[in-house]
């Protein structure tokens, strides 16, 4: 069984990753582990409050199948947390497929994880040449990059992104996921059914909450 985990920070986007963690855990079952320096409640850029399972200190990125890293408005915060830092560090060497969308990649680059990888990012140029950690000549300004062991998206992207690490993990997701743009749909097709075995479920589920 293969293990996932996201790793947040203050002002992490929700939006950028949940349409990939949505089909992890909703379409293939898997489970998240949400990663942190602290174990408290660490709000979303839209207000949401999530609690982490785990902090950087009790995790290794080596632990993972893939790690999954949101953008956010505000990066410094992230980027001088070297409690962070250090545990991305540790994936120098790791087999784990990296995902990092908007402007997290930039937190790789101080970790060491993009040195001689091409990587797209979200981040302004400007913020891009005030570091000299930042590689330029391996920014390529494209929707979503794959290099190697990293697959690095910006977030308007967010579908482009999810897909390609769906199918870089071994998921089929069909040849149209998620995009259902230019598309007409029948009254049929937008009528939804369970499976018998899925009703029989729902009924049984049913009996619990009438009997309260």
């Amino acid at each position: 069984m293969k293990k996932y985990a996201v790793l947040i920070y203050p002002n992490f986007s929700l939006q950028e990753i949940t349409c990939l963690t949505s089909c992890l855990t909703v379409w293939f079952g898997e489970k998240i582990d949400i990663i942190a320096s602290e174990k408290k409640p660490c709000a979303s850029e839209d207000g949401f409050s999530v609690m982490p399972d785990k902090t950087v200190d009790e995790a290794e990125v080596g632990d993972y199948d893939c790690l999954i890293l949101p953008g956010t408005i505000f990066p410094l915060q992230p980027l001088y947390d070297e409690r962070l830092i250090d545990f991305l560090r540790g994936g120098r060497n790791a087999n784990t497929l990296i995902a990092a969308i908007s402007s997290s990649p930039i937190l790789l680059s101080k970790a060491g994880l993009l040195e001689g990888k091409d990587f797209t990012s979200g981040c302004f140029m400007q913020m891009a040449e005030t570091f000299s950690f930042v590689e330029k000549e391996h920014f390529v300004h494209k929707p979503v990059v794959e290099d190697g062991n990293v697959i690095t998206g910006i977030g308007m992207f967010y579908r482009e992104f999810a897909e390609r690490v769906l199918n870089r993990l071994g998921y089929d997701v069909g040849d149209h996921f998620m995009d259902t743009s230019g598309q007409e749909f029948t009254e049929e097709e937008l009528t939804f059914y369970w499976s018998d075995e899925d009703y029989k479920e729902f009924l049984e589920e049913l009996k619990e909450f009438e009997g309260k």
